[in-house]
């Protein structure tokens, strides 16, 4: 710890928040949209087999994550429970990516890219889960107090930035039209891939976990689910994750499409998507300590619900999408913000009821649920295109009328009622008011000691 009991070093939350940063930068570009429209609009993968890929990997998403998370939580190394998984799992997860871009040597047609789609997602999907779940629950492990914890936060968050502009910025400017040489997006996604890994790699070797399980007894892996969902802040926080992870996935997904086919300057909507975010991470900081998280994240979900709404109806019109994106850039940060604080406060809440630490059980019982959603927003967004008829075999800009107009309701009809069902649940949070907070002290108390160590 630094001087500043409630800060952590610097070089700690550097490398951390980088290896997180190129983690998701990998998740995004792949399942954000870049994998479903370089199948179906450069290798000429039919949409309904594309559609299909994804719904069969939503099955396996089902099983993998609550499994490893029961494994991860009973680990025992001198690295930590986190660690050797981030560590030792860079490697393939950097291949796993590099080789979605490549043909591979089983045939042609459309049984080959139906395998080619399938098989890498599951490979891909497999080692993420690894990465990304300890690192998802790292801070709850480097740290304990909710200061502490939102100083990780505001680093993550401005990294978060980062891994969001690349897959919005550079895949839309480096992805091949149809008919055109993939040879230098192949390349640069690898390089993407071989810089992921190396920085992944090397940070853990720069942060460790300081707050660990005190318990050596843990709950089976069927009763270590049922007590996740007793806990009914968790019930809460996963409509909204599952909403936010959907509306995520679809958006990234779905902006190549709008850029594609409307008028609207990227350099325009990029600028105001991140003058919102800055702005929005100014605000949610400075109101956290004095809203609380329910207050903000009420906010955030019937603001964004608005912005989803107004563009799916006028999306087409610039100055319309200039505010519009400017909006959803100040409701991106308070996701990126409040929602890991979220989560480090169910977690001590479980500790508090059961005295484990399960950070590692509840991620992967959050990605049960949440990682269906990436495979239904993908599959949602090219069959509501379709149905407006969408054309895939067109250059950009020569999509009919309607085709367009289909865009927009593929991309935002459904984060915008979705968002509104958050607003509606966040009303039974319960981690909120003097009780909590009393819970809340303790449990800080009783990790003190260590983190300051």
């Amino acid at each position: 710890m630094s001087k500043n009991k409630d800060v952590l070093p610097v070089k700690q939350k550097l490398w951390f928040c980088s290896a997180d940063c190129m983690s998701t930068i990998l998740n995004s570009l792949l399942t954000g949209g870049a994998m479903t429209y370089y199948f179906t609009k450069i290798l000429g993968m039919e949409e309904a087999n594309a559609s299909l890929v994804w719904i069969i990997f939503g099955i396996w998403n089902a099983v993998n994550d609550p499994l490893f998370g029961f494994i991860a939580d009973r680990t025992k190394s001198k690295l930590g429970r986190r660690i050797p998984y981030i560590r030792y799992g860079a490697i393939i997860y950097a291949i796993s990516f590099i080789i979605v871009w490549w043909k591979w040597p089983i045939g042609a047609g459309q049984g080959a890219l139906f395998a080619q789609m399938l098989i890498s997602l599951f490979l891909f999907d497999t080692l993420y889960t690894a990465i990304a779940s300890s690192l998802y629950v790292m801070p709850y492990a480097m740290a304990v107090s909710n200061k502490s914890r939102g100083n990780i936060m505001i680093w993550k968050l401005g990294f978060s930035l980062i891994s969001m502009a690349v897959p919005l910025v550079v895949f839309p400017l480096i992805k091949p039209d149809v008919g055109e040489d993939t040879l230098p997006f192949k390349l640069i996604m690898t390089g993407i891939g071989v810089a992921s890994f190396i920085i992944i790699f090397l940070s853990t070797w720069h942060y460790k976990e300081v707050v660990q399980n005190e318990s050596e007894e843990q709950y089976g892996i069927i009763k270590s689910i049922i007590m996740c969902f007793k806990n009914k802040a968790f019930i809460v926080f996963e409509i909204l994750s599952f909403s936010l992870v959907f509306i995520q996935t679809i958006l990234l997904q779905g902006i190549v499409y709008y850029f594609d086919e409307f008028p609207t300057p990227m350099y325009f909507a990029y600028g105001s998507l991140g003058l919102g975010a800055v702005l929005g991470i100014i605000l949610w900081i400075k109101k956290f300590n004095t809203w609380g998280i329910k207050k903000c994240l009420s906010l955030m979900s019937i603001v964004f619900a608005v912005v989803g709404g107004v563009i799916c109806v006028l999306g087409q019109y610039m100055p319309v999408a200039i505010v519009a994106f400017f909006f959803a850039g100040a409701c991106f940060a308070g996701s990126m913000y409040l929602v890991p604080i979220m989560m480090g406060d169910i977690n001590d809440y479980d500790e508090h009821l059961t005295g484990m630490r399960r950070e590692g059980m509840y991620a992967g019982v959050n990605s049960l649920i949440t990682k269906p959603a990436i495979s239904l927003a993908n599959s949602a967004f090219i069959m509501i295109a379709k149905w407006f008829g969408y054309d895939t075999t067109l250059k950009a800009g020569m999509q009919s009328a309607m085709a367009k107009q289909g865009v927009l309701v593929a991309w935002m009809a459904i984060p915008a009622l979705l968002l509104v069902i958050c607003f509606i649940g966040l009303r039974f949070y319960p981690l909120a008011g003097e009780k909590w907070n009393a819970i809340k002290k303790e449990i800080e108390e009783k990790h003190k000691p260590a983190e300051i160590e």
